[in-house]
This record gives C-alpha cells, structure tokens and sequence, in this order.
C-alpha cells in the first residue's frame, strides 16, 4: 500500500499532474462615475476570464461605455437587473472569435449580486466584447433555467460595488443609459487580498 502511495506522489512529481492553483486576476475598471475592481475566476471559468483578458491587454475597452441598465423601474417584468457594458455600437474592429459558451453548470459560478458575466446573442456560443454586472440576485440567467444554457458568470465585483449602484441609479430612456457612462480604461491590477 506504501509503494503504491509513493508510486502516485512520484508519477504527480515528475509529471506535474499535481492540481496547480490558478491564481484569480482582478481587474480595474475605471469609469466616470468610479473605478469598480472584478476579480476574475480564471480557475472555474479560464476561456471566458481569458477572453476578456485579450481585450482588456489590446486596450479595446478604453473610451467604451456602460451603456445598458435594466432596472424594476425600466423592466418593470425582467426577473433580474444587471448594468450592461463594453463596446457597444463601436467599431468591433478589435473583436476575437465568438466564446463558447462556459455554463454556469460547468463552472459552478453563479449569477448573483455583484458577478460579472459574459452577455450574448441567442446564439449561447457568440458572446464576444459585451458583459454585465448582477444587481442583486440574478439566478434567472444561470444555465439550466428558463434560458436554457444561460450566460456565462465569471467573477465578482470585489471593489467598487457602491459605483455599480451608482451607475444603476443613473437616468435610462427604455433601457438605455442617458447619457452612457464612459470606461475610460480597464487594466490588469495585482489581486487584492
């Protein structure tokens, strides 16, 4: 039983099998109404978290915007409320293929207050550039619902959830924000602990 023990510490060894820990990577997003900070959980959700990493490191979120909010009082029937941004109706000049899709059954990652998620067409494979922040519970979006393969969570908001608010709070026309609230740039920052 000891040299089977040992047999399997050795093979994880030499092999580097052995479970490595993916470090969480947090995320600066500056705005005009406050920095908010994500930390993305590139561990359960890593081609969604490295996706938006890629645009995050072009720059191609620097200048875009907070541009959709869906509030009770906007949507007064929608079962959840998120703040909606990225490039918007800009250029997609910077865009990468479409995401497959990572399920929220997959990656165990849920859609609740303060995550941040990947939004899409109805195609479940075609989020690319455009991603929401939950207000609140938001379970509703998670796969296996009533949105069938739901959308992709893949972090949280670790700072900055006051600004979240805030954005939340500003005045809409239908779900638009008037005026939209300007990115001014996103940037890797050191996990904060």
């Amino acid at each position: 039983m000891k040299a089977v023990f040992f047999v399997v510490i050795a093979w994880f060894s030499l092999t580097g099998a052995a479970f490595k820990r993916v470090a969480p990577v947090d995320v600066a997003i500056v705005t005009t109404s406050g920095t908010i900070v994500v930390r993305l959980d590139a561990a359960k959700a890593p081609r969604t978290a490295r996706n938006f990493l890629r645009y995050v490191a072009s720059g191609a979120y620097n200048g875009s915007s907070f541009y959709r909010n869906v509030t009770r009082a906007n949507e007064p029937q929608a079962p959840f409320e998120v703040i909606q941004g990225g490039l918007g109706a800009q250029s997609h000049a910077a865009m990468l293929a479409p995401l497959a899709l990572e399920p929220t059954t997959v990656t165990g990652l849920h859609n609740v207050g303060g995550s941040i998620a990947m939004a899409r067409t109805a195609d479940p494979d075609s989020a690319t550039t455009e991603f929401f922040l939950d207000i609140g519970d938001a379970r509703y979006l998670d796969a296996g619902g009533p949105l069938g393969p739901g959308y992709a969570a893949f972090g949280h908001v670790v700072r900055g959830m006051d600004v979240v608010l805030k954005i939340h709070r500003a005045p809409t026309q239908v779900e638009q924000l008037t005026p939209p609230i300007r990115i001014v740039r996103m940037r890797r920052i050191s996990a904060l602990r």
